[in-house]
Order: structure tokens, then C-alpha cells, then sequence
């Protein structure tokens, strides 16, 4: 037999470079021109984001607005990617991808829009800043979230809110139309 010596190798951490692939899961609206037809470009383009991959979508859904404003229905849907992308990177990324989408300055909360993109969950993130709240605040009591993200991950569990699967037996269906 060969005499192997044993060699011992001394590898700095900093030195390498590994990135892993985080889970996001991202909700879409629209209300205004056509909705569907807004929404598949969304999807498209958070699917052609660097290092990001689509792993998911939801079926679409037609729901009643939430909020106070008058408005038309709702076309919903809810895409999980896979991305290498730093949260910040991505967040800035998909604000991007709003504007460019037709997302123009906000002029009333809960009003109508071109196109809607919120980061729901980012990997197990959590974050309270201005600009970021991470899981997404008003997950737990919103059908149009729920419901699509239930197609996509019914078994995620969302920090500090429970699994999808649970949270979406629980919301008040206010109308939701499971489209295609």
C-alpha cells in the first residue's frame, strides 16, 4: 500500500466566495389597463433578474380592492424565485421593475395602479425599517395574498406568523375568483 501522509490544508473563510440561493416570494397587483397582460410582464421580468431564477407561480385571481377607495377589481398572483441577489439588490431591483412596468409615483394608498410588486419574504429575513418590512406586514389578513401564495408555498412558514397553509384557512374570503 501507499503511504499517504496526512496533510493538513488551511483554507481562509474570507476567501471564498459562496452565495446561496434564497427563497422570495413576491405578490403582484394591477387594476388599471390590462392587468393580466401587466402581470405575465411582471412575472417575465423578476424571472430575467441576475441571479435570480423562477421557481413558482400562482394561478391568477380576480379580487375585491382592499382598502377604502372605489376602484375596479384586482388581478392577483403570487411568483417564489430563487435568487443570489443580496436583499437589498433585490428589493432595489424589483422597485425598478415597478417603474419600468408603469408604476408611477403613489398618489393614494390602497389606490388603483399600472402594477404592484411586494417582497412578501425574503429567506427566514426579517426586517422593520422604513423603506422594508420584512415578512410583509399585512400578510396575515389579506385574501389576495394568501390565496396565491398558498398555490406557490401552502407549507412555508413565515417567521413569526405561521405557516401559509394555516394562515390561509383563516382569512376572510372578501371574493377571491381563482382565474386560471
Amino acid at each position: 500500500m501507499d503511504d499517504v501522509a496526512d496533510e493538513v490544508v488551511v483554507v481562509d473563510a474570507a476567501a471564498i466566495d459562496v452565495v446561496l440561493w434564497q427563497p422570495a416570494y413576491i405578490a403582484l397587483g394591477s387594476n388599471l389597463g390590462d392587468p393580466q397582460a401587466a402581470l405575465e410582464r411582471a412575472i417575465v421580468a423578476i424571472s430575467a433578474l441576475p441571479k435570480t431564477q423562477s421557481w413558482r407561480r400562482s394561478a391568477l385571481y380576480r379580487t375585491v380592492p382592499f382598502g377604502p377607495v372605489k376602484q375596479a377589481d384586482f388581478i392577483n398572483a403570487v411568483v417564489g424565485v430563487l435568487t443570489q441577489m443580496p436583499l437589498e439588490d433585490f428589493f432595489a431591483a424589483l422597485q425598478q421593475l415597478e417603474t419600468e412596468l408603469g408604476r408611477g409615483p403613489r398618489q393614494e394608498r390602497w389606490g388603483p395602479r399600472e402594477i404592484d410588486l411586494d417582497l412578501l419574504v425574503y429567506g427566514h429575513e426579517t426586517r422593520d425599517s422604513e423603506s422594508l418590512r420584512l415578512p410583509h406586514p399585512g400578510i396575515p389578513e389579506r385574501d389576495f395574498v394568501l390565496y396565491p401564495l398558498r398555490d406557490v408555498a401552502a407549507d412555508l412558514y413565515i417567521p413569526g406568523l405561521g405557516r401559509v397553509r394555516d394562515l390561509a384557512e383563516r382569512v376572510s374570503n372578501r371574493g377571491v375568483q381563482r382565474l386560471a
